[in-house]
């Protein structure tokens, strides 16, 4: 869209887009912590009741997940409709 425009975007943008970035790597993380105790747990012999405390964790980056993909798709939208010829 810069190559469209010929010009740099709003850095509001580019702002939501790294944010965006960073919580999707944040889910990963929280996701392979879950993957990691809950085998840990496995191998121990405990009882295979998952901790829920990797489940709440995961579940809150999830849900920052969805906050900043709306928030990329409106500041996409938006350097979509300044790229438009008038």
């Amino acid at each position: 869209m810069e190559r469209l425009r010929s010009s740099p975007l709003h850095a509001n943008i580019s702002t939501a887009l790294d944010k965006h970035l960073e919580v999707i790597h944040v889910v990963q993380s929280r996701r392979k912590d879950e993957i990691v105790n809950a085998s840990n747990r496995q191998r121990q012999g405990a009882p295979r009741c998952q901790d829920d405390r990797d489940v709440f964790a995961l579940a809150l980056a999830i849900k920052e997940m969805s906050l900043a993909t709306r928030k990329a798709r409106t500041t996409l939208w938006c350097a979509f409709q300044m790229t438009l010829p008038k």
